[in-house]
């Protein structure tokens, strides 16, 4: 067995064997291999085909890419000091290599040759797009930049990787340190029991008595949702909104790190001859223009505004006549809403979280992927990294392994917040086969807490908002793991265009609110009764409870990302923060207070991969939402929404296409025609 588990391909990540120091001697053994096969790609005497000095690459890259990603995966789920100063001291290493990568020109010169060359025809559609796909990378690159702006370039690149994660680490430790401890019961009135077991096994944890709130959602959310005391609500906003801002520890504050972020971004899009870093980024999306993304969010919005305002005004209302609050603030309205959504829906999230305990809502999940796709997922074992994570296997009906995942679903103080899918191993054809499939997924619910009347331990319970999110990354975990593509490079999720890797995981929410699919999935954490069909219609009826609110708050961060990447000067007078207040006070219906700091927690797009494109969510949800829609249509003809045949369509067509073909081709194979936002917009109550 290799020493080094960062070293080991064989199969699965030693999770058990790792440790930091392993990350430095990995990283530079790999490098080395990496640099060896270009030298030997780019040589005048290796010949511009594919097996000579493509797919060499691609196996010394893959290593490199799996090494990188176990160590990248464990800093955002298991952070620790020596952890995070191993990763720090290589992310430069492996950035530049990247960096260096994108500006060969020898090689870029190597793949323009293999396109114009006669056997370029004979290649299979995947590997042609691959080949596309790294022409236009090389140009986005800096291939063809002269040699002082290449080194300026490789510079900045090295810069923006070093601050993106800077500011995700500063996010993470202001997070942290907060904690307010409460003594009074009273304080903490209206709060949910199984919450206030959490808070004070937290606050025992810590040695002290009471109870514990931090900032983590499982935390912060309950307070502003359900906690009647007004000033801890406020106490609680204010720290969470502020995270990572100079109203915080000074060697925390994420605000240096936006200026110098945006200034960076648009250095190099002009580097590359881009007007704005949101061109560039735009170059590898299925929308063509700013202008364009712009007009979408705008046309939306003007759909979405006045459902918005009547939101807001019912809530004003309400608040007013019904508890006493004349002028609802920022910290008012989760809490507001609860209580008006209980008053006319007769229901609480609270009521709804105890039909979903973990074991129920994973066997319904698992038995909707049985039926729409005919595979079976098994519990398996495998080394993880945290005792809670759990790992599974998915087979066809035949036994054969399709795929493997890995559930962490808890959050902990050394994980970041958040929900989110990534790749540990990718689906290809190697000489002894097929390699399978394997995907981390990652989400911060609230652990099991307390035990059961017969003395057992009690399971977690999730809030159907929770389903929604485990839903969802499941759905990116289906697109990665459900491939049938061969080929490193458009397989799975890779090479499919950003703008549309939501539609998978979008599509999948779908599904919690169809009754033939939760009636699987809920038992009472006590009694074990099936979620009564009342109660579902109750919560069918709130489905799009302030639809409209909810969709003006994603266009608004959609926009202000959106212009902070195009028409914003990072070098002029205005701040992010600025231009958040314009576009709050053009977009907005509910304005927080002045001393909200988004941006400086807006990790999506200033530590994710989401600049210039946290419009996806939105696009991607017109093409999810479109692409339900035909289930909706051949239900009545099959008996519901369950139809295997439409499944096993969206599986080959959608799912199974990974970025082999543009992904508006993949959905017109699907659905039969362009897309439309009339589903979207019926979806969402707003037709």
């Amino acid at each position: 067995m290799t020493p080094n588990p960062l070293l080991d391909f064989s199969g699965l990540p030693r999770f058990a064997d790792f440790k930091p120091e392993h990350v430095t001697p990995a990283v530079d053994a790999l490098l080395a291999d990496c640099r060896a096969a270009v030298a030997r790609a780019e040589a005048a005497d290796t010949p511009a085909e594919w097996d000579a000095f493509v797919a060499p690459m691609e196996d010394a890259n893959e290593k490199l890419g799996r090494a990188w990603g176990q160590v990248s995966h464990l800093h955002s789920v298991m952070d620790s000091p020596e952890l995070r100063e191993a990763y720090n001291a290589n992310l430069p290493k492996i950035t530049v290599y990247y960096a260096e990568l994108g500006q060969n020109e020898a090689l870029f010169a190597k793949y323009k040759a293999l396109a114009a060359s006669a056997g370029y025809a004979d290649l299979s559609p995947a590997r042609r797009k691959i080949v596309e796909n790294e022409l236009r990378d090389f140009r986005l690159g800096g291939a063809e930049l002269p040699a002082d702006k290449k080194a300026r370039f490789m510079e900045v690149q090295e810069e923006l990787a070093q601050l993106s994660a800077k500011f995700e680490e500063n996010l993470l430790d202001a997070t942290n340190d907060f904690a307010h401890y409460v003594d009074d019961a009273g304080e903490l009135a209206g709060v949910p029991e199984d919450v206030l077991a959490m808070m004070k096994a937290a606050a025992e944890a810590d040695g002290k008595t009471g109870w514990k709130i931090t900032l983590h959602m499982p935390s912060y959310l309950p307070v502003m949702q359900y906690a009647d005391n007004r000033d801890l609500r406020e106490t609680v906003y204010r720290a969470y909104v502020t995270r990572a801002s100079e109203f915080g520890k000074p060697e925390l504050d994420n605000t240096p790190l936006i200026s110098r972020i945006l200034r960076l971004r648009r250095e190099a899009a002009e580097l590359l001859g881009f007007r704005s870093y949101a061109e560039v980024s735009l170059a590898a999306k299925m929308a063509d223009t700013p202008a364009e993304v712009l007009k979408f969010l705008d046309q939306l919005a003007a759909r979405a505004k006045p459902y918005a305002e009547k939101d807001y005004e019912e809530l004003k209302a309400f608040a007013a006549s019904e508890l006493g609050l004349s002028d609802p603030q920022a910290w008012d309205t989760t809490y507001v809403s609860e209580k008006l959504r209980v008053a006319r829906y007769s229901f609480s999230d609270q009521e709804v979280k105890q039909y979903f305990p973990e074991p129920r809502v994973l066997a319904g999940l698992f038995k909707l992927v049985e039926t729409l796709y005919g595979l079976f997922i098994r519990e398996d074992n495998a080394p993880v990294w945290h005792p809670d994570v759990k790992f599974y296997t998915l087979y066809d009906r035949a036994g054969q392994r399709i795929g493997q995942f890995y559930l962490d679903l808890y959050a902990r103080a050394s994980k970041r917040g958040g929900a989110w899918m990534d790749d540990v191993i990718t689906r290809r054809r190697k000489p002894d086969g097929i390699q399978t499939p394997v995907a981390y997924l990652n989400c911060n619910f609230s652990a099991p807490v307390g035990s059961t009347p017969e003395g057992g331990k009690r399971p977690a319970l999730f809030t159907h908002d929770e389903v929604i999110t485990l839903f969802h990354e499941a759905g990116h975990g289906l697109h990665h793991l459900l491939t049938q593509v061969e080929e490193l490079g458009v397989s799975g999720i890779n090479g499919v265009e950003w703008d549309a890797v939501e539609l998978p995981s979008q599509f999948m929410e779908n599904f919690c609110w169809e009754w033939d699919v939760l009636k699987h999935m809920t038992a009472h954490v006590d009694t074990g009764a099936a979620l009564p069909r009342e109660l579902f219609d109750k919560m069918l009826a709130a489905k799009n409870f302030q639809a409209g609110l909810q969709t003006l708050r994603q266009i608004e961060f959609a926009s202000f990302d959106m212009h902070l990447h195009d028409d914003f000067d990072p070098s002029g007078t205005r701040s992010a923060q600025d231009l958040i207040n314009e576009i709050r006070r053009q977009v907005a219906v509910i304005v927080p207070p002045a001393y909200n700091r988004f941006p400086n927690n807006f990790s999506h797009i200033f530590a994710g991969g989401y600049a210039a494109g946290y419009y996806s969510y939105k696009w991607a949800e017109v093409l999810s939402a479109d692409a339900y829609a035909l289930f909706e249509d051949e239900a009545e003809g099959y008996g519901g929404v369950l139809n295997p045949e439409v499944g096993h369509r969206f599986w080959s067509e959608i799912l199974a296409q990974g970025g082999a073909r543009p992904a508006l081709e993949s959905f017109k194979a699907f659905r039969g025609r362009e897309p439309t936002i009339d589903a979207l917009l019926r979806h969402n109550g707003m037709a």
